[in-house]
């Protein structure tokens, strides 16, 4: 039973080229980007789609330096890039409105005083009855109380009520 590795450096040293790996990363990060913002909203659940990405990109990039790859080097280089995008990509669009746009949907209205927009719910392949649930989680039991409820970014839906 072997409790070391022969060679210590090969446990250490890249298996792939440092630029192919920080552009495999950078091509699978904005790829999933991409891909998410095609999405309806509630489909990464109550997740940001920054986050969504990140958190899977970072667990399958620790995955294969665990196991698939004779080189943990591999895997925490592909690890830092991720981190640098999910980092550079947060402040810009915190910075820059353009980068915002890209990466958040802009909510979408779903209720208008107590009236449902369809052609709105559809697109997020929302139901009448998930729409109720979410509402009766907000303490509105009709719709007739509701002045705006949206599909925010993350695909949590939010309502404001009317004043009495």
């Amino acid at each position: 039973m072997k409790l070391f590795p022969d060679d210590w450096a090969s446990v250490l040293e890249l298996d792939v080229a440092l630029l192919e790996l920080i552009a495999r990363g950078s091509a699978l990060y904005f790829a999933i980007l991409v891909l998410l913002r095609l999405m309806p909203r509630r489909t990464g659940g109550e997740l940001a789609t920054m986050d969504l990405i990140f958190i899977v990109l970072i667990a399958q990039s620790a995955a294969h330096s665990m196991g698939n790859y004779t080189s943990v080097a591999d895997g925490f280089v592909l690890i830092t890039t991720l981190m640098a995008w999910n980092y550079l990509i947060n402040a810009l669009s915190y910075r820059v409105a353009f980068i915002e746009w890209l990466v958040s949907s802009p909510p979408l209205q779903v209720v208008c005083d107590g009236q449902i927009l369809r052609r709105n719910m559809r697109s997020e392949f929302l139901t009448e009855e998930e729409l109720m649930s979410h509402l009766r989680e907000q303490g509105i039991d009709d719709l007739s109380e509701v002045k705006a409820a949206y599909v925010e970014s993350e695909g949590k839906i939010t309502a404001v009520r009317k004043k009495d």
